[in-house]
Parts: structure tokens; sequence; C-alpha cells
């Protein structure tokens, strides 16, 4: 597997994956992934295996009262793809860029139904800081989950 930043031919195939992975209202819209993707605080990771992409993963980052915070928006998986340690892997790459960029902290929503993100979260140092009821449609509640990233290894940066 070859992890990489992003490029803008990879647009329509990470696209693609999106599309996979979340129906409307969860998923971004061309427009939103293009404007999050080019951000000049965000770094975007591809997972690819023989010229075929498998996963990405966004993390952005912003000025907050107690320094640079990160927010991970997203890693998705190929369903065929899951299971096989490509979203801890692009988690370790976003915690890269985001520590690269001078963050302090990382943090995200996740589903609170989602066992296998929740799982690979907690194995990777986040701790759920809470709860937040009706975040996602269908009034599925979603966990709020941090991690502080100083004294932590150092992995690839992308910008």
């Amino acid at each position: 597997m070859l992890y990489r930043p992003y490029s803008a031919e990879d647009f329509a195939p990470l696209y693609a994956i999106e599309e996979l992975c979340f129906q409307p209202p969860l998923r971004f819209s061309r427009g939103q992934m293009r404007r999050l993707i080019q951000s000049r605080n965000a770094a975007t990771w591809i997972a690819e295996q023989d010229w075929v992409m498998c996963g990405f993963a966004i993390v952005e980052w912003m000025r907050e009262r107690s320094g640079l915070v990160a927010y991970i928006q997203t890693i998705e998986v190929a369903p065929d793809r899951r299971g096989q340690g490509v979203g801890g892997e692009l988690l370790r790459r976003v915690e890269g860029s985001a520590r690269a960029a001078g963050a302090q902290e990382i943090w995200l929503h996740v589903d609170a139904g989602n066992a296998a993100a929740i799982r690979l979260y907690e194995a990777n140092g986040y701790r759920i800081e809470g709860r937040k009821e009706k975040y996602y449609p269908a009034g599925r509640a979603a966990l709020i989950c941090s991690k502080a990233l100083e004294d932590e290894p150092h992995a690839p940066a992308a910008r």
C-alpha cells in the first residue's frame, strides 16, 4: 500500500470513495470537498495500491485560544479494503500533518454506533470526551474524541 499526499488529479477517484462511503445528507458536496482539500489549513492523504485509490483522510487545523487545534474531517476507506490497516495508517498520516502544522491537539466526531471506528481511535490514543445527541441524521449521536499531539512520534507530513 502506498500512502501519499493528495494531488489535483486525485479528485475524481477520491469523490467516488466519498460516494461509496456516505449517502446524502452525510456526504460532502463536490464543492465542499474541493474547498476543504484546497484549504491552506488542511492536509489530505491518499492510500492506493496498484494505482487504485483505496482510501483517503482529511485533517484541518485552526487557531483557538489554547493554540492550534486540528480536526479530522474524514477518514474514508473503500468497503473492500476495510479491516486491512488502511484507516489506521491514514490516521497516523493526518496526525503527522497536524503535528507538523503546529497543532497541539486533534479531535473528531464519530458516529456512536460505529464500533469499528471507535476501536480504531481508542487504539490510537483518543479519549472519548463527550457525546452530542442528534448530531447525525435519523437522530444518531456522535462521540467527541480527542488526543494530545505533543510528545508523539513524528509521521510524514503533507501540506
